[in-house]
């Protein structure tokens, strides 16, 4: 009785302790640093006319810059007018900025700073869209290049994903210019005319920049929102990309003799392929918390409170069953690994004939923590014996860097955002696609991917979908915001 006497205090002693440990570590739960901006003395945006700025990006969205998946489709001389537009619509802006126009067609502006010594800001919005699906044009409520007025909103592809940023930024810049406005520090407007197909003008526009010697303290680009129904906290969240995951498309081909399907050999080259590509997908990378994703969860989680603020704040006891919410959703799960998505397959041309050559395309967005040189290990260790080649389809791109959440840049931004959505919770996000801005990583101390959209989940699904429209409200809210943003942050 005695021996069982001193396990039982024994027990409840670890009990207590590691009740009091989980008390103590979530009453001071704290998340990472991240400045609020709350100390930014934030500059009023001047006025405009909105209704001319929602005829202005109704205009903009009928002009078909679509970037196609073969670039010999595309209609250049689109681009040609989006510029001369441009230009004849915003002649306050043409006036104070020198406009470049490299020979892809994107476009570099300058206004120069009254003082050279300070660095100069960057700001982002590419001027191509993506293709109506074919076969979804009759889906679409409005046209999807009449850029129609209605229901409180400008309907079209592009107005979102990102003339809204383009237009945006132009009538707040041109507020700014007819306001007698006159930067201190210098302002870069980048503008790529493929960010849909690779980017190619954006790392055209870094090289340019770079050989100019610019060096800016910040750079702004699409790329998160603000939601309005963030999960964990079901509320609003300011949500600004401090990173983008790489990306890279490998390809598994696997070699055969052929011949007639008639008479089959034991194994074909379609089996081949099939074995490999299920033995790579059935080796995904774990979950792991930490990175930008990790900094959202723990900004939501203090927001939130209870339960899951416990859950956060003491990962060494419940660590296992966090990364089962957290992966339990593909919308979730993917700030939080390496993604590994099969997408294509090529092997006959003909139903009776077996291929000499069988093949498939697995694309990978690429975790901060990760490398292209893990994904390839990894699938090469997958596959092992089975008689597969494996080949980048073209260079990946690695992750970006990291960018700080208490810089001056990042006050800022959160600074300008917060004006418009004060109770929202301001969160640090990764950003699971690919931007312009990872292009400006060389010539730029900070690189931030943030939309001031006030957009739901549901809404969020319309960007390279079907009715694709810019309330007109969320259109105002970027204005003003870029208007404060480059009047505070220049000014």
């Amino acid at each position: 009785m005695g021996k069982l006497r001193i396990a039982l205090i024994g027990g409840l002693s670890i009990l207590v302790v590691g009740a009091a440990v989980v008390g103590v570590r979530t009453a001071t739960f704290a998340p990472a640093n991240v400045a609020d901006g709350r100390d930014v003395k934030l500059a009023a945006a001047p006025a405009y006319d909105l209704d001319a700025a929602v005829r202005h990006l109704s205009e903009a969205a009928q002009i078909r810059t679509i970037s196609n998946q073969d670039p010999a489709a595309n209609d250049v001389a689109e681009w040609d007018r989006l510029h001369a537009w441009l230009a004849s619509t915003y002649p306050a802006v043409h006036g104070a900025m020198r406009r470049t126009i490299l020979p892809n067609r994107t476009l570099v502006y300058h206004w120069p700073g009254s003082d050279a010594s300070l660095a100069p800001v960057i700001l982002m919005a590419h001027q191509d869209v993506v293709p109506v699906t074919p076969g979804t044009e009759g889906d679409w409520k409005y046209p999807a290049f009449a850029g129609t007025i209605a229901d409180g909103a400008v309907w079209g592809r592009g107005t979102v994903d990102d003339k809204g940023s383009l237009v945006g930024l132009f009538e707040a810049l041109d507020a700014l210019a007819k306001s007698g406005f006159q930067p201190k520090r210098g302002i870069y407007l980048v503008s790529g005319h493929d960010e849909e197909a690779g980017g190619s003008g954006a790392i055209a526009a870094a090289a340019k920049l770079k050989a100019a010697g610019v060096k800016a303290i910040y750079t702004l680009d699409e790329g998160s929102i603000v939601l309005t129904d963030t999960p964990v906290i079901d509320g609003p969240a300011i949500m600004i990309g401090i990173a983008e995951k790489g990306y890279g498309t490998l390809k598994v081909t696997a070699s055969a003799p052929g011949g007639h399907s008639s008479m089959p050999p034991a194994e074909t080259g379609v089996t081949t392929l099939a074995k490999a590509v299920l033995a790579i997908a059935g080796k995904p990378f774990p979950l792991e918390f930490r990175g930008p994703g990790a900094s959202m969860i723990e900004a939501l989680a203090a927001k939130k409170g209870g339960a899951t603020r416990m859950a956060v704040a003491n990962r060494w006891l419940f660590g296992r069953s966090l990364k089962n919410r957290l992966g339990a959703a593909p919308t979730t799960a993917a700030a939080f690994h390496t993604t590994i998505a099969p997408t294509m397959l090529e092997g006959s041309p003909k139903e009776n004939v077996l291929p000499q050559s069988a093949s498939a395309l697995i694309n990978y967005r690429i975790a901060p923590w990760n490398s292209s040189a893990d994904v390839m290990a990894r699938a090469k260790a997958a596959v092992g014996s089975t008689k597969v080649d494996l080949a980048w389809v073209k260079p990946p791109r690695e992750p970006s860097r990291v960018s700080s959440t208490s810089s001056q840049g990042w006050k800022w931004i959160a600074a300008a955002a917060r004006a418009d959505a004060p109770d929202a919770v301001l969160t640090p996000t990764l950003v699971v696609a690919g931007t312009d801005s990872r292009s400006m990583e060389p010539v730029s101390e900070d690189v931030y991917r943030f939309m001031p959209m006030h957009f739901s989940l549901k809404e969020s699904a319309m960007i390279h979908g079907t009715n694709e429209h810019m309330a007109i409200d969320s259109f105002k809210r970027m204005i003003d915001f870029y208007a404060r943003l480059i009047a505070t942050s220049t000014g």
